[in-house]
């Protein structure tokens, strides 16, 4: 694919922050990206070759974005499929494949994908809405998940008894039973068109309960050599199972029982991956790019330890945002910053990351502790 020349470009949908650092290594290659976001102040808005302002779940828009594209690609799944197939059909070549994105954005379909390929996931129900799930006969306490629209903890909750029914969501949903795990895992699987595969080192996941969404992530992850071939082994599997074409999170639970399960993938860069940047010889970024151009994939080796921190909106907080502590924390060795150039926080919201790398991973997170303390996303 003849990439580099002033007349080939990359679409993303998807303006935010993973499109942001996308475009960082965009540079590198010298391609040129054209974001499309619904809002005028997303964080690629600065930064983008081409900024285009538009919805990216309608057709019409979607398919005016994709005239004259060489590759498109996303930054987010929640993307008007129909469109991309269109465009597919009419020789823009999309990565990830428009029927993957279908499976991937409905949990519900997801869930079934597992089933039907043999893939070791929890045990699940699917429903319609709050009033079929009230007829089932439901063994508590169960995951409910939305199966469409949610991120980053939004849509989805705990029924820990029939006394919680009267929370439950009104919408489809997907109704995963509890699984005893020990720890959350994750795997950066990479494969290209021409169907080469590189799995990044397993990674740990904490999440912070309030949020439901990652906090720290460790790098390399503290587990056996059992579990770590099950984990990638896994990737491998879901990778391959899709036919995937680019950059591939997938997170696992590990029971203890000593097992494995699929929790869910993300078809884009994700937070488990934000690490990379410092931490490995090649980023997910410049992965995902190398896959969807079909290069040769990239070392995945990591180069350091490393401990990730997301930089959420302290509770209480919404307004203009005011980043305390940062001045001091980028004057201690190994701490990275990227802030995502959101003007406005609020509670929990994803306002940037820290990667804290050193010699070994007890040294990172003793470090990153000191950051999670002193660093603080609040208003002004």
């Amino acid at each position: 694919m003849k990439f580099y020349n002033e007349h080939f470009k990359i679409g993303v949908l998807g303006g935010g922050q993973l499109g942001r650092m996308l475009l960082q290594e965009a540079i590198n290659f010298d391609v040129r990206l054209s974001i499309l976001d619904p809002s005028p102040n997303a964080p690629c808005a600065q930064i983008a070759h081409e900024f285009k302002v538009g919805d990216f779940n309608d057709f019409d828009t979607v398919m005016a974005f994709g005239r004259g594209k060489d590759v498109i690609t996303i930054e987010i799944e929640h993307v008007n499929v129909e469109a991309l197939r269109q465009l597919e059909s009419d020789g823009v070549k999309v990565y990830p494949s428009p029927d993957v994105l279908e499976i991937v954005k409905d949990k519900g379909l997801q869930k079934q994908f597992y089933a039907d390929n043999d893939i070791a996931t929890s045990s699940f129900l699917l429903v319609e809405n709050a009033a079929e799930l009230a007829t089932k006969s439901v063994e508590f306490p169960v995951m409910q998940k939305l199966r469409t629209g949610g991120y980053d903890g939004r849509g989805v909750q705990a029924l820990k008894t029939a006394n919680d029914l009267k929370m439950a969501f009104d919408a489809p949903s997907v109704l995963e039973k509890f699984v005893d795990f020990e720890k959350e895992i994750s795997v950066i699987i990479a494969r290209n068109d021409d169907g080469q595969v590189k799995t990044f080192p397993v990674v740990d996941l904490e999440f912070n309960p309030e949020a439901n969404l990652v906090e720290f992530l460790f790098s390399p992850a503290e587990i056996d050599a059992e579990i770590e071939r099950k984990a990638l082994d896994l990737a491998h599997k879901v990778v391959e199972a899709f036919q995937f074409v680019g950059i591939l999170a997938v997170e696992m639970f590990v029971c203890k029982d000593g097992s494995v399960l699929v929790n869910e993938v993300a078809p884009r860069p994700h937070n488990s991956g934000h690490h990379t940047i410092e931490a490995s010889i090649t980023s997910q970024y410049e992965q995902h790019l190398r896959a969807i151009l079909n290069l040769p994939l990239g070392s995945t080796d990591s180069i350091q330890a490393a401990v990730m921190v997301n930089l959420l909106g302290e509770p209480g907080h919404t307004g203009m945002v005011e980043y305390q502590g940062l001045d001091e924390v980028i004057s201690w060795p190994g701490v990275h910053p990227h802030i995502y150039g959101k003007a406005e926080t609020k509670p929990f919201r994803k306002m940037g990351h820290v990667t804290i790398c050193a010699g070994n991973l007890a040294d990172a997170k003793k470090l990153a502790l000191k950051v999670k303390d002193k660093l603080k996303v609040v208003s002004q």
